[in-house]
């Protein structure tokens, strides 16, 4: 069945990658999730912990964890939001952002580096289906 095989194959390859970003983590000092979480704020700016447990898709049980490391390790603060005392929103501190900034391009080389086997064209194309598979 060639579904499976595909699911299978697809499945190997985010799992490989991830257990690379995971390795380039721990040897600085971070968790996957933790790196996720560092990544967004980097990226996207200051969000509410709802909207990067989405972003990065988290679990309830798994976030406040992470947040809570995160914050005790001077990485991220924690903050109430105007709007809304329920929500806190979470912002990078400097040491974040230099531990995200140091870790992000060595993961994106490593990125590069595993898919460049495929030529561009290839990478479009499995784009292309993976985002009309995602639809």
């Amino acid at each position: 069945m060639i579904e499976l095989k595909l699911i299978i194959g697809l499945n190997r390859t985010v799992n490989k990658i991830n257990r690379k970003t995971a390795f380039l983590c721990k040897q600085n000092g971070l968790t996957l999730s933790q790196f996720a979480v560092l990544e967004a704020l980097y990226h996207k700016g200051d969000m509410s912990v709802g909207s990067v447990k989405d972003s990065i898709l988290s679990t309830d049980g798994t976030i406040p964890v992470v947040v809570g490391n995160l914050v005790k390790n001077g990485f991220i603060t924690k903050r109430k939001a105007s709007n809304d005392k329920r929500s806190n929103i979470l912002s990078l501190t400097e040491k974040g952002r230099d531990i995200i900034k140091k870790v992000y391009p060595m993961n994106e080389k490593l990125i590069v580096e595993e898919l460049a086997r495929l030529k561009d064209y290839e990478k479009e194309e499995l784009l292309r289906l993976l985002k009309k598979l995602g639809s």
